[in-house]
């Protein structure tokens, strides 16, 4: 049987979730996520401050599908009233079954403007954006936030209690500190560390790369769920590995023509929604991701980044097929 995670009556498929990443965790790859098994799904961050000055594109981010569900609305900012007001037109605007605020960010521009993992360095600002917002709303809320700021000023399990004591329902912890990024490697022992310390369930995210890593977070070190990022980027299948793995303790490895039969149903979900000119445009990066690892992809790699129509791609996306093995 999998298991599953109830956090403040949302209740997951199971243990595994899609990370929230800007401009690549669209409502299309949602989809294609939870078709291979994601439990739950985030949007990309949106700005909270866009969403009061009623930024189109801004609430074009929020749109979320039922094929979705369960997806938690990620919000990010700096300021307590924008925040919550933020979070009161995020509900208002989608079928989101929870609110999360961004406080792991270590994108240089987020963080120049106090926002993202700078929280971490302010944790009298990150109590008050928490309040705020878990006022503003009715709908459970979590918080993702890293290790620490520094290695000086690691703080995660102070944060995660006053994060809880806040009101939180879930904390979802990245084990790498704002000034490591993504270099070196996620502490897990932060993860355990944060998870004697609260009663609300533990996410654990960074490094969540195969079943094996997801099931070192939660059997070794007590996280109730994991969340791939990086570990998802041209991978859904990844998803559909964990269960297997939870299952059996084994699971298979990727078919290269499936990669290519979701590549089409990925690019021609996107043009749906978003219009030929753009989803092409916009899932060059996944296609060079999807290819990954599939022999003989370097020059198609090349190409794709040329093409510029959708039945360019699909029939470029044939040919590769044809060269697959199996």
């Amino acid at each position: 049987m999998i298991k599953n995670i109830v956090i403040d009556g949302i209740k997951a498929e199971n243990r595994y979730f899609l990370a929230p990443m800007a401009g690549i965790t669209d409502s299309a790859y949602r989809q294609i996520c939870r078709s291979f098994g994601a439990g739950m799904t985030y949007t990309e961050m949106v700005s909270a401050k866009a969403l009061t000055y009623g930024d189109k594109k801004s609430l074009a981010l929020l749109k979320i599908d039922d094929s979705e569900m369960p997806c938690i609305a990620q919000i990010f900012g700096n300021d307590p009233e924008v925040l919550a007001e933020g979070a009161k037109i995020a509900v208002a605007n989608c079928q989101a079954v929870g609110i999360d605020i961004n406080m792991g960010c270590p994108v240089p521009k987020i963080v120049s403007n106090g926002e993202g993992s700078a929280l971490m360095a302010d944790i009298k600002r990150a109590e008050a954006i928490i309040k705020a917002v878990r006022k503003a709303i009715d709908i459970p809320l979590t918080v993702k936030f890293r290790r620490g700021f520094t290695f000086d000023t690691i703080n995660a399990v102070e944060f995660a209690k006053m994060a809880e004591s806040a009101g939180v329902s879930a904390v979802c912890v990245h084990g790498r500190t704002r000034t490591q990024m993504y270099s070196g490697e996620s502490h897990f022992p932060t993860i355990e560390m944060v998870k004697k310390a609260v009663s609300v369930p533990v996410i654990a995210s960074g490094d969540i790369f195969t079943p094996e890593s997801a099931f070192k977070a939660m059997n070794e070190y007590g996280a109730d769920a994991v969340m791939a990022a990086r570990g998802a980027l041209g991978n859904p299948f990844l998803f559909r590995q964990f269960l297997q793995y939870e299952e059996t303790g084994a699971y298979d490895a990727t078919d290269p023509k499936e990669v290519i039969d979701t590549m089409k149903r990925h690019l021609l979900l996107t043009c749906s929604l978003k219009g030929e000119q753009r989803a092409v445009a916009e899932c060059r990066k996944h296609m060079l991701w999807y290819l990954k690892g599939i022999r003989g992809s370097k020059k198609f790699k090349i190409i794709i980044s040329t093409l510029e129509t959708c039945d360019e791609v699909i029939k470029l996306l044939d040919e590769i097929k044809e060269t697959c093995d199996g």
